[in-house]
């Protein structure tokens, strides 16, 4: 058993309420969106992280150089670290970056 009207005139009011509905729902949807995109465009970037670790090419990926989170020469083999691992690899003998030297801001001498 339907629950839609058997007639054409009434069949055809129903489809231009309908119709009608979409759009305005349609609207509603793109100013949502627009309102979202808008909000994602004024949240703060994320704080870059402290301190970097630079990871080599191949199967191992071993740490070749440590810097500081506001180098501007860092590539994408780098991943966030804490100041003791930092620390711990510098002591090891991993390179420290010439440019940000985070071995000097975190008072650790070569």
């Amino acid at each position: 058993m339907s629950v839609l009207p058997p007639d054409l005139p009434r069949l055809r009011t129903l489809v231009t309420y309908l119709r009608g509905e979409l759009s305005r729902t349609e609207q509603a949807l793109a100013a949502a969106e627009k309102r979202e995109a808008a909000t994602a465009r004024q949240r703060p970037a994320p704080e870059p992280p402290a301190w970097l670790v630079e990871r080599g090419i191949g199967a191992g990926r071993l740490p070749v150089r440590v810097h500081t989170g506001d180098c501007w020469d860092t590539g994408k083999r780098c991943a966030p670290a804490a100041p003791e691992q930092v620390r711990l690899l510098l002591a090891e003998g991993v390179a420290a970056c010439i440019h940000c030297r985070p071995d000097t801001a975190l008072g650790v001498l070569e």
